[in-house]
């Protein structure tokens, strides 16, 4: 069987590592759908799908979870609820179960007859993307909350310094 798994993974932490793993004890192969992928450079959305797609790649291996276990697809939002499970279905593999905490995306699932899971949250209030850009923005520990293989993409694409520069005011904001 195959799971469907979609997260912006911004970045990828310790919380979306277990749920792989959580879900990979359900299912044979899990499809990790990148959400929100043509967003990037922002404050909430720094990452560029392909970085998020290095630091998942990173990270599954880092864990000994083999590739043959799942696909990673970068998947863009489209205006039109109504058909984004057909815009899902067209990039991915077939699948069976959906695994989703969002509330839109379980509805979409329901109304087209999936099996939808809520998978478990680990520590949600440490273990987010928003607590470790807050983080990393703040000079914290927002090591600790990820990979070490993510903590070294980071690194290696200068993801500080991006947040950093993209969380400084215009100077019309500053006027």
């Amino acid at each position: 069987m195959r799971g469907l798994l979609v997260g912006r993974m911004q970045p990828v932490h310790q919380g979306h590592l277990q749920v792989i793993k959580s879900i990979l004890k359900e299912v044979d192969e899990v499809i990790i759908g990148v959400g929100s992928a043509q967003l990037s450079h922002t404050l909430k959305d720094p990452f560029t799908a392909g970085e998020r797609v290095m630091m998942l790649t990173k990270s599954l291996s880092e864990n000994g979870i083999p590739a043959s276990r799942y696909y990673i697809i970068p998947v863009q939002d489209i205006e039109c609820n109504s058909v984004w499970v057909s815009h899902i279905k067209m990039l991915t593999p077939p699948f069976e179960r959906v695994y989703s905490g969002n509330p839109l995306v379980q509805r979409l699932f329901i109304e087209e007859d999936y099996q939808v899971t809520s998978p478990p949250l680990y520590y949600r209030d440490k273990l987010s993307g928003t607590e470790v850009r807050k983080r990393m923005l703040s000079n914290g520990n927002w090591e600790e909350l990820v990979p070490s293989s993510v903590a070294k993409v980071i690194k290696e694409i200068d993801g500080l310094e991006r947040l950093s520069h993209l969380s400084q005011k215009e100077v019309s904001e500053l006027e």
